[in-house]
């Protein structure tokens, strides 16, 4: 009898055991699930720029409507690369499982991608496009952005449109050639390079004689861009004819200085067209009230995406491009988000 007490008292323990390990790997498994969860570090350029905080607030609202796929933490870069390389030092150093990088300084990404690929974590650089050298030199990177060249093709066409309607609104001195400045966004930057560059060499294919009688380096920033305008008008007054800007931002600063001399306020016979580049919701007001002849969309909410659908497969383990309607380029490496003209 005693043996038989002994052999269940055994037995039930055996069952107790049993049954704790397996509600512990319950919990494990539990865990787990919530360990599917991808978690990204999104390293931006500077938070206060209108455009990448636009495509912020796309990735938020990505993260929103994916919350049990999903988690984004994002970094400041403040414009300044020393700042943003502490910040991928601090996401590698977590249990991250994918990188999003808008590098401040696109000379730094072999340094950047070196980092990176050390940690063995995917990577997609975005925006401010990097050589493609230095991206093939990792096989879990890529780069999402847009063809540089096409924005400035797409600004020399708005310019070109309005020339060919009435040339004489806006060649002021009637000597058939159009006077413009030009507001870059930065030195070395290849967006900024290919918007100056294709602005103006389209409207020369277009036929349209140009001369540029200045150009500044404003770094993005609409309180620069005043600034230089307020002094070309003080030293070209109304020879200027045109405002070519990188961006909207810059066009938004050379507006508001010409406001202040009594330009762009409405009255057709003294507007001098502005052009930019993103759209912003700020541009599409001053384009709706005939203040800004036009911009180029930079699509935000299209960048966004493709951010969310090549990560999440980089993250997985597969293609960046497996099951989604995007395309690499003739790099392989790049995948391009279309530019399109906005005018009134």
């Amino acid at each position: 009898m005693k043996k038989v007490k002994r052999l269940l008292t055994i037995a039930m323990a055996t069952v107790m055991v049993t049954a704790s390990l397996v509600g512990c790997g319950g919990k494990e498994s539990g865990d787990s699930a919530k360990g599917d969860k991808i978690k990204v570090g999104v390293c931006l350029y500077k938070f206060d720029d209108t455009y990448i905080s636009t495509v912020r607030q796309n990735l938020e609202k990505l993260q929103s409507e994916n919350s049990d796929k999903v988690e984004f933490t994002f970094y400041d870069g403040k414009g300044d690369q020393a700042t943003q390389n502490d910040s991928i030092d601090t996401i590698l150093q977590k249990d991250v499982d994918l990188l999003l990088v808008n590098l401040v300084d696109t000379g730094a990404a072999p340094t950047v991608i070196d980092k990176i690929k050390a940690a063995e974590k995917p990577v997609v650089l975005f925006n401010r496009e990097p050589s493609a050298d230095s991206i093939k030199a990792y096989d879990k990177a890529i780069f999402v952005g847009t063809n540089a060249k096409e924005a400035g093709v797409m600004q020399g066409e708005i310019i070109s449109k309005l020339w060919d309607k009435d040339s004489k609104a806006i060649d002021k001195n009637g000597d058939g050639v159009l006077q413009y400045v030009m507001l870059k966004g930065e030195p070395d930057n290849p967006e900024a390079v290919a918007r100056t560059q294709y602005s103006v060499s389209t409207l020369n294919d277009k036929g349209i004689k140009t001369e540029e009688l200045a150009l500044q380096v404003c770094n993005w920033d609409q309180a620069l861009a005043q600034n230089a305008t307020e002094a070309w008008f003080s030293k070209f007054g109304e020879k200027i004819e045109a405002v070519i800007a990188n961006n909207d931002g810059m066009a938004q600063g050379a507006i508001a200085a010409l406001q202040a001399q009594g330009y762009n306020n409405g009255d057709a016979a003294k507007t001098i067209p502005v052009v930019g580049v993103d759209a912003t919701a700020a541009a599409q007001d001053l384009i709706s009230k005939g203040f800004m002849v036009g911009s180029v969309l930079q699509d935000a909410e299209g960048m966004a995406k493709a951010l969310y659908e090549t990560g999440m497969n980089l993250a997985a383990g597969k293609s960046a491009i497996e099951g989604t309607s995007y395309k690499f380029d003739d790099t392989g490496i790049s995948v391009r988000i279309p530019y399109q003209p906005y005018i009134k």
